[in-house]
């Protein structure tokens, strides 16, 4: 057994989310949104939030914990922590490093956190307009590469081209997520269901991604309380425990100007082998899986590179009814998504794995003992994440 090992060490203790708006639309600024979420996961965990000593968070959020952990009330701060990479990519990374802390001793209350208010500081999805490029940019812009969209739609066209992969396995993808969150009320897109032939028929972004292949842009924010494993079963909500988490990507994935190894992939190849034998679990034991779109190339191949989709098997088994959670062979993305419940950057789908473990999804699947989380593929570091109810861990 690996001694890099977290399994079964710490718990999720606590979840909150804020009402999710389309971008521009939050009533409220960032910062309070950020402290919303984090008082929604206190009263989950029935704690104080004067017991949080520690937050962490991913993708440069703007939200200060010295600042948060003022407003809070907290009786001190022992922890802070940012972790590097772009986008969605440290979703499940900010776990690991917070899950750490508390297995380490440094903190004993830990909440992962993201907020995000486009309205208020510019919207991701548009192209940089900064007025000077370097690095990868240099090579891009000068190409007219200069949206994510663009970016990411080579590696998944290359990916497609070599694998043989066609259309229809974008177009199941998407429709696994508006799905969900027509049974969700909190989903962006709830009211609004996705068929093939709205599907075929949207425009293109960049091909291979149609409209609905391309998540949305949001406010709001959500939170995740972690605790040692031990404390949790003395929390007002029921333990969901940490089996595993790993971050990083494949040596060279980020060699510049397109001379990457690992060009046409989502960066998981060793990182998802890293994340098993950390949860000691395989990709036979998950139940249900939660992988961040920003495109639903990246969760092509990330679904590949975990082995729970054979390459050659792909445009057979990526249909909606293999996606559902109601009796589909790989329930997927069951809150929606980055789709259709709401871009947070992939917390949500954190939240939602959790909920599957706890049998409170609005998508339940049935006897949920082994829950994944697949954060931010196509960008490095990727990290990813494996929950567990007690069951897993005799």
């Amino acid at each position: 057994m690996s001694t890099r090992t977290l399994r079964g060490q710490v718990a999720v203790a606590g979840l909150g989310q804020t009402t999710y708006y389309k971008h521009g639309q939050s009533p409220d600024p960032e910062f309070k949104l950020a402290l919303m979420a984090v008082l929604n996961a206190c009263e989950d965990a029935g704690i104080d939030p004067s017991e949080i000593d520690g937050f962490a968070s991913y993708s440069n959020d703007r939200n200060d914990p010295t600042r948060l952990a003022a407003a809070l009330g907290t009786k001190q701060l022992r922890f802070s922590n940012m972790q590097w990479g772009g986008g969605g990519g440290g979703g499940s990374g900010a776990i690991l490093n917070a899950a750490s802390a508390i297995r380490s001793g440094v903190a004993d209350t830990v909440v992962v956190f993201r907020a995000l208010a486009q309205g208020q500081f510019g919207r991701f999805g548009q192209g940089s307009r900064a007025v000077t490029v370097a690095g990868d940019q240099a090579f891009n812009q000068a190409y007219g590469i200069m949206s994510p969209a663009q970016q990411y739609s080579m590696k998944a066209k290359r990916f497609m081209y070599e694998h043989g992969i066609e259309q229809t396995a974008l177009r199941g993808i998407a429709m696994a997520s508006y799905h969900h969150a027509q049974q969700n009320p909190n989903a962006i897109m709830y009211g609004r269901p996705l068929d093939e032939e709205k599907y075929d028929n949207s425009r293109w972004i960049v091909e291979p991604f149609h409209l609905y292949d391309c998540c949305m842009e949001n406010d709001g924010a959500a939170a995740v309380i972690l605790v040692s494993a031990e404390r949790a079963k003395d929390m007002k909500a029921k333990p969901t425990y940490l089996l595993g988490a790993a971050t990083g990507s494949d040596g060279g994935t980020g060699r510049g100007a397109y001379n990457s190894p690992h060009f046409a992939s989502s960066h998981f190849t060793s990182v998802s082998r890293n994340l098993y034998n950390m949860a000691q679990v395989g990709a036979s034991d998950v139940d249900v899986v939660q992988s961040y779109e920003n495109f639903t190339g990246g969760v092509l191949m990330s679904l590949i590179e975990h082995d729970l989709v054979p390459a050659e098997a792909a445009n057979e088994f990526l249909v909606l009814d293999n996606l559902r959670a109601d009796g589909g062979k790989l329930p997927l993305n069951t809150s929606g998504g980055n789709l259709a419940e709401c871009y947070m950057h992939g917390l949500e789908l954190i939240v939602e794995a959790v909920r599957q473990v706890r049998g409170e999804s609005p998508n339940q699947v049935e006897d949920v003992d082994v829950s994944m989380v697949i954060s931010g593929p196509m960008v490095s570091p990727v990290s990813n994440s494996i929950y567990g109810s007690e069951a897993t861990l005799s």
